[in-house]
C-alpha cells in the first residue's frame, strides 16, 4: 500500500502567496504626446497652445489612464503638463506625466500604500513573480518594503522554487 503524497506546501496557513497581478487596475492605457501641439514638435507656444487644449475633445479619454509625455527634446514648462491635466481631470481615471511603465508605477504606488498589511503579520510570504499583466518593477520593490516591518519572511517567485529575500531574526 503506497503512502499518500501530502502537499505540505499547500496546507500551510502561514504561507500567503501575494501576486501584484490581483491589484492590477483596469482600464485603458494611453500616452498623450504633445510633440504635435508644438511649434516644429520643439517650442512650446502658450497662446497655440492653450488654444489646442481649448478645441481638443478631451471626453475621448473617459476612464482611463493617461501618461503625459513629449518625445522630442522639446523643454515643457511645467504649467503645460497642470493645463493638460485640469483639462483631463473630469474624465479620467488617472493622469501622469511620463511613460507608460511610469504610470504603471504610479497606479502601483499608490494601491501598495493603502494596502493593509496587518494580515501578513508574522507570515511567510511569497511575492508571486510572473505576470500576465504589466507589473512594473517598482512594485515589488513597494511592496516588499511595505511587507518587511510585518513579515516573518519574504521569499520570491512561486512555492516550489522560491528565492529566500528576508528573515526576521
Amino acid at each position: 500500500m503506497a503512502e499518500e503524497i501530502v502537499n505540505r506546501v499547500a496546507n500551510n496557513q502561514n504561507l500567503v502567496t501575494i501576486d501584484l497581478e490581483d491589484y492590477y487596475p483596469e482600464g485603458n492605457r494611453v500616452p498623450f504626446d504633445i510633440k504635435d501641439w508644438l511649434f516644429e514638435g520643439l517650442i512650446l507656444r502658450e497662446k497655440d497652445f492653450r488654444q489646442k487644449v481649448k478645441d481638443h475633445d478631451w471626453s475621448q479619454y473617459q476612464d482611463q489612464f493617461v501618461a503625459l509625455t513629449c518625445s522630442t527634446d522639446a523643454i515643457i514648462p511645467g504649467w503645460a503638463y497642470l493645463l493638460l491635466t485640469s483639462s483631463l481631470f473630469p474624465y479620467t481615471k488617472k493622469v501622469a506625466v511620463g511613460t507608460l511603465e511610469t504610470l504603471e508605477t504610479i497606479l502601483y504606488t499608490e494601491i501598495i500604500n493603502n494596502l493593509n498589511v496587518s494580515e501578513y503579520q508574522d507570515k511567510l510570504l511569497i511575492i508571486k513573480g510572473c505576470a500576465n499583466k504589466p507589473v512594473p518593477e517598482g512594485a515589488y520593490i513597494s511592496l516588499i518594503q511595505k511587507l518587511q516591518p510585518v513579515a516573518k519572511s519574504i521569499m520570491y517567485g512561486e512555492a516550489c522554487s522560491s528565492v529566500p529575500l528576508f528573515k526576521r531574526k
